[in-house]
């Protein structure tokens, strides 16, 4: 691990990358950026993000912390940080490869192989490869463990078929963290799983976008229909699928974290619902001289800095001996669904104008707040849904017994 850099080694550094993104950050590309990794639609938006991820990658402020040899910096994770901060100071765009980065690489780098080591993670961090997951599929909803996609070994190969659903950018990805079903005949369900570094370009894999409530095609559903994939895909052994699974949802969720730097999504400014409060007007007064709706607010500005400082919590042992696992697991279903309330509670002073969307004239801010609203959904379904969360914290934090 490299050693803790000083704090005028990371004051220097965060100089030079404060300059840097001052200097390249785009803020108006002439086109609708999108807020998350799950709202890329357009190749426009799709060529702008790979764009600047490789860009930030080169720089030097991508992977700054993740191993050198396999394409990182080499460097502390505290640099990693400092970049990460710039970005959000700058509020450049976000990070494209979210599947990829955030939960493929971080699994590969613990568990996997030196040649997969070699071969996918430099290309992950420049955002030249694109990943995508094949966990959820049609008829089982947040029920993972019964995914029922076929892989039969046929010699050398495996041969697929099945669907996969929710999948965001899985028509431009090249590879998927595929989990799928290797013997039907297990003991059970957990134990016929096996998971794959799965190729996507391959004959008898196609996708078809769906159309969200939003307007835009952020997902797709994915088709294999006899597509035959190396058996060298397979990653760890027959039957360890529901085990590799469990560990990139704890990256997903949050409760592991190997950062490789940036964002995947917005975070949402409460200062900026705190301004559009100040514009609105209800009565002929400004909406902020309601007591009732500056209590509110004030209470949603308490609950984002709670959030944020156990942020900083998580990383001190000594502040989480009692439940380890507490705020990892919590951070997720927390967040996701306080930002839910947040822009519906944006939209609720907006008025008449609340009625508008994107592109009509008369929107309150472009759009904005409706659009982040709509697709705040996406959020507390990806990874788990709220429900899912809230047993997972019962039983895994709490003790509670598992729920029948």
């Amino acid at each position: 691990m490299a050693e803790k850099p000083s704090a005028a080694e990371l004051k220097e550094y965060g100089e030079a990358a404060d300059a840097w993104f001052r200097e390249n950050t785009v803020q108006d590309p002439g086109f609708m950026l999108p807020l998350t990794f799950m709202e890329v639609s357009t190749d426009q938006q799709f060529d702008f993000l790979r764009d600047w991820q490789r860009k930030v990658y080169e720089a030097g402020y991508l992977g700054a912390s993740w191993p050198k040899e396999y394409g990182g910096g080499g460097m502390h994770m505290d640099f990693q940080r400092v970049a990460t901060r710039m970005m959000k100071k700058h509020d450049a765009p976000i990070m494209i490869n979210a599947i990829g980065n955030g939960w493929a690489g971080p699994l590969i780098l613990d568990l996997g192989t030196e040649e997969q080591k070699q071969k996918f993670i430099k290309p992950m961090l420049s955002a030249e490869d694109i990943w995508c997951q094949g966990f959820s599929e049609p008829e089982h909803g947040s029920d993972l463990g019964n995914a029922q996609l076929k892989a039969v070994r046929d010699g050398d190969e495996y041969v697929l078929n099945g669907s996969k659903i929710w999948t965001s950018l899985g028509d431009r990805a090249k590879y998927m963290i595929l989990l799928a079903r290797t013997d039907f005949d297990a003991p059970n369900k957990y134990a016929g799983l096996s998971f794959f570094l799965n190729p996507m370009k391959v004959d008898g894999i196609t996708t078809s976008r769906i159309k969200k409530l939003t307007g835009e095609y952020g997902f797709v559903q994915c088709f294999f229909t006899d597509a035959r994939i190396s058996a060298d895909c397979l990653f760890g052994e027959e039957g360890e699928g529901w085990k590799m699974a469990m560990k990139t949802l704890e990256y997903e969720r949050g409760a592991k974290v190997k950062p490789v730097g940036g964002y995947f999504v917005k975070e949402l400014d409460v200062m900026q619902i705190v301004e559009l409060a100040k514009n609105s007007m209800r009565n002929g007064k400004p909406l902020l001289d309601d007591p009732v709706m500056r209590d509110k607010m004030t209470q949603y500005m308490i609950d984002i800095q709670a959030l944020n400082l156990n942020n900083t919590r998580r990383r001190m042992p000594q502040l989480m001996q009692d439940k380890p696992m507490g705020l990892p697991l919590m951070n997720k279903l927390a967040r996701t669904e306080l930002i839910r309330e947040l822009t519906e509670f944006s939209l609720g002073f907006q008025g008449t104008k609340a009625g508008y969307y994107v592109g009509d004239k008369n929107a309150v801010d472009d759009g904005y707040w409706h659009r982040s609203y709509l697709n705040s959904f996406s959020a507390t379904i990806g990874g788990g849904t709220s429900e899912i969360q809230r047993n997972i914290v019962a039983e895994h934090a709490l003790g509670l017994p598992k729920t029948r």
